[in-house]
Parts: structure tokens; C-alpha cells; sequence
């Protein structure tokens, strides 16, 4: 598939680009090899390739659950700059 002047053109208008003829020219060309290179790909067989999500044989990588004791409201309220008994106190917003 060949990159025209026009798909650059397109392209450029997307994204609010302004090219000169001279950059449109050497965009086509460029965005050119970089197809053909990708083209080249859909020439190797792949038949007996496993697909993959993961460069690495990686599992679950997370640590394992386990229950822990839980934190009283005194230990969780004791950086917050303002409370009110066991709650957090914020400013009011809105009426």
C-alpha cells in the first residue's frame, strides 16, 4: 500500500498539523518504508509460534491474601488534621 501526499494530507489535518509540500513529500515517503517493513512480517510463517500476552513466562505475580488484625479507629485517625469522635472531619461544600 503506498502512502500518498493526500493520506498525509489527512493525516496532518487530524491532528492539526500544517506541512509544507516539502514535508508532506518526505512523510509520504517515510510512512512508505515504514509499511513496507510491516508488510514484510505478514511473510514469515508463524504456524508453529504459541501465542503470547507476555515476553516472559510470568503467572500471577501478586502477594498471597492473608488476614491481618484490623486497625482501630483510633490508630486510623491519628494523622488526620481534624476529627470528630471516630470520624474524619472535612470542610462542608456546597449549601
Amino acid at each position: 500500500m503506498a502512502i500518498t501526499t493526500k493520506d498525509v494530507e489527512h493525516v496532518a489535518k487530524l491532528a492539526r498539523l500544517a506541512l509544507s509540500d516539502d514535508e508532506k513529500e518526505r512523510f509520504a515517503e517515510q510512512l512508505g518504508r515504514i509499511i513496507e517493513s510491516f508488510n514484510e512480517l505478514s511473510s514469515v510463517d508463524t504456524d508453529q509460534i504459541e501465542p503470547f500476552t507476555h515476553a516472559l513466562p510470568l503467572l500471577n505475580v501478586m502477594r498471597e491474601d492473608e488476614l491481618r488484625p484490623l486497625l482501630g479507629s483510633e490508630t486510623l485517625l491519628q494523622g488526620a488534621p481534624d476529627k470528630e469522635g471516630s470520624f474524619f472531619r472535612v470542610p462542608k461544600i456546597g449549601d
